[in-house]
């Protein structure tokens, strides 16, 4: 098991960006009348943010980015570094990173990457940049975590295109030699990449005819090669046992006091799973937030996005411990310890 500590490290604000655009599960003509209820019951999503044609996961991040630049009063020379997790980047070649750097105005000796990682994404990039500030060679750091999740599901799926929306977001990092810095499990097993999987459309299967060609599976599965494939019970049961033990395994070996911390931030998947995580983890109800409600599962921008809607006001006016932890997509999970301090928050953004 990977476990990662990086000292005088601190979030400086956080940011989150939607469409406003809003589908709604009670009134989406794929889902029967007589599942509705159950459905969204079962999932606890009611509806979530859509974005229009020619919208892309890196102009939301970069609406993020630029309201939590303003409202930190950074200046944009000072950033050193820019960190861009999706799984639906603007091209497969150059990183939008690079592009992103650009488009806000970063100096040109910032240095930017991607991570192409999904539900695990907001962990793993945190993990990233944490690693490049904490030694104070960078001291201003953005991680950009956004997708468009709606756009890799089938619209002719019940069974997973209810579940997905579109979010980005921006999470500011900064070395501070008198911040306990942030503690991190990190945890991957690829013999499982297959529960969530898009087969074509890379390099081991380039896109054919053949890929925009829909299949039914039965029981409302309808799709393409091209769009994202989901095992369920796999998932379910990969998440209810790998979610619970990171948590424990990260306060066990950094003697973390569960009782003493403020917020679990899960990766939003849906309500019955994450449910299942926080009894497990015997967590009493008003420290587990949840935005899935309106916003559905955005993949890596859940666990920011969480923060944004339903914590704003305790993080900008008092002293939060909080613990992050996401899986899925890879298969990959992780969590992660870390304090604020009054950060700065900004409404959520919706363009």
């Amino acid at each position: 098991m990977a476990y990662l500590s990086y000292p005088a490290v601190c979030v400086a604000g956080v940011s989150a960006c939607v469409p406003q655009q809003i589908e709604s599960n009670w009134t989406l003509p794929l889902i029967p009348d007589a599942e509705r209820e159950k459905l969204i019951t079962t999932t606890g999503i009611e509806e979530k943010r859509v974005v229009p044609d020619g919208v892309c996961s890196s102009d939301l991040c970069q609406a993020a980015a630029e309201k939590l630049i303003a409202e930190l009063g950074w200046q944009k020379d000072e950033i050193e570094a820019l960190v861009f997790v999706s799984q639906t980047p603007d091209y497969i070649l150059p990183a939008t990173a690079c592009l992103l750097q650009d488009k806000l105005g970063l100096s040109k000796e910032c240095l930017a990457f991607d991570v192409s990682l999904g539900c695990s994404g907001w962990v793993y990039g945190m993990s990233s940049v944490a690693s490049l500030v904490s030694n104070g060679s960078v001291r201003k750091a953005l991680l950009l975590c956004g997708d468009l999740a709606s756009r890799t599901q089938s619209y002719k799926d019940k069974t997973s295109y209810p579940l997905f929306g579109d979010a980005g977001t921006c999470t500011a990092l900064v070395y501070d030699e008198t911040s306990l810095g942030m503690k991190f499990h990190l945890a991957t097993d690829g013999s499982g990449y297959e529960a969530i999987i898009i087969t074509d459309g890379g390099y081991r299967n380039p896109p054919t005819a053949k890929s925009l060609e829909f299949v039914d599976y039965g029981d409302g599965k309808v799709l393409t090669p091209m769009h994202t494939q989901l095992d369920g019970m796999t998932v379910f049961s990969f998440a209810i046992s790998k979610a619970p033990k990171s948590v424990k395994g990260l306060c066990e070996r950094y003697g973390i006091d569960m009782e003493q911390v403020d917020n679990y931030y899960f990766h939003q998947a849906n309500m019955q799973l994450n449910e299942t995580v926080r009894k497990k983890l015997k967590l009493p109800e008003q420290k587990v937030p949840y935005s899935m409600k309106k916003f559905a599962n955005s993949s890596c921008a859940t666990i920011p996005v969480t923060m944004v809607t339903e914590r704003q006001d305790a993080l900008r006016n008092s002293y939060q411990k909080s613990i992050g932890c996401a899986f899925g997509v890879g298969l990959s999970w992780g969590s992660v310890y870390f304090e604020t301090n009054h950060i700065v928050v900004p409404d959520l953004i919706e363009i």
